[in-house]
């Protein structure tokens, strides 16, 4: 198995997702900086995220991994964003009141604060069915099209500009992304690593696409 290198913000979920990394047999290596990443030799990376968006990009601008993440994604290797590292890809969040605040600009879009009726609690934080709709992806394999639960925590959820980019969608109040992919980068607004046998097959399937690159 190659190594999958996992970008460590300061601030991010880095053990759990490590952990079930290791648990699908990937070879891992935590980096922090962009010299970190060209001596891993890694084949796939990782950028998880938990807490505050502005933080994470904070983190990312200033050990400059944000120029290592855009041109990752743009020579196409694989690449995987978990929750924050999702939201972290597109132009602009709401988050932070007015003005909001600029993400990587790697994927056309927004993040939007969640507004739903008072019945639907914000944050959205549990268990959600997601629905696979593009074509069978390599992130999906071994998995359902429509009935896989998987284990969220988030205020906001992303509204990218090409339909075209997303995988799956969940229902709370409505639809909304849950994950997003082209090529061979992929993100989940989701958690895997909190998500039992469905969430470590996610963790799998993108250790075979990096295996493979």
């Amino acid at each position: 198995m190659s190594t999958i290198a996992v970008i460590d913000t300061g601030i991010c979920n880095l053990r759990s997702v490590t952990k079930a990394l290791e648990a699908v047999g990937a070879s891992i290596c935590v980096v922090r900086s962009p010299a970190e990443v060209a001596a891993a030799n890694a084949s796939g990376l990782v950028l998880p995220g938990v807490g505050a968006l502005r933080d994470c990009v904070a983190s990312l601008r200033a050990s400059q991994l944000d120029a290592t993440v855009r041109e990752w994604i743009a020579a196409d290797r694989p690449f995987l964003g978990v929750c924050l590292g999702m939201q972290a890809l597109f132009e602009h969040s709401e988050e932070g009141g007015a003005g909001g605040i600029a993400g990587l600009g790697i994927f056309p879009g927004r993040v939007v604060r969640f507004r739903r009726p008072p019945e639907f609690k914000i944050p959205h934080m549990g268990w959600n069915t997601i629905r696979f709709v593009q074509p069978r992806s390599a992130l999906s394999a071994q998995l359902e099209t429509s009935s896989e639960a998987f284990y969220f925590v988030h205020s906001f959820h992303c509204v990218p500009a090409d339909p075209a980019l997303v995988l799956a969608e969940a229902d709370y109040g409505g639809n909304f992304c849950a994950a997003i992919a082209r090529g061979r980068a992929f993100a989940t607004q989701f958690h895997p690593e909190k998500s039992q046998a469905k969430g470590l097959q996610i963790y799998r399937n993108f250790a075979a696409v990096a295996a493979a690159a």
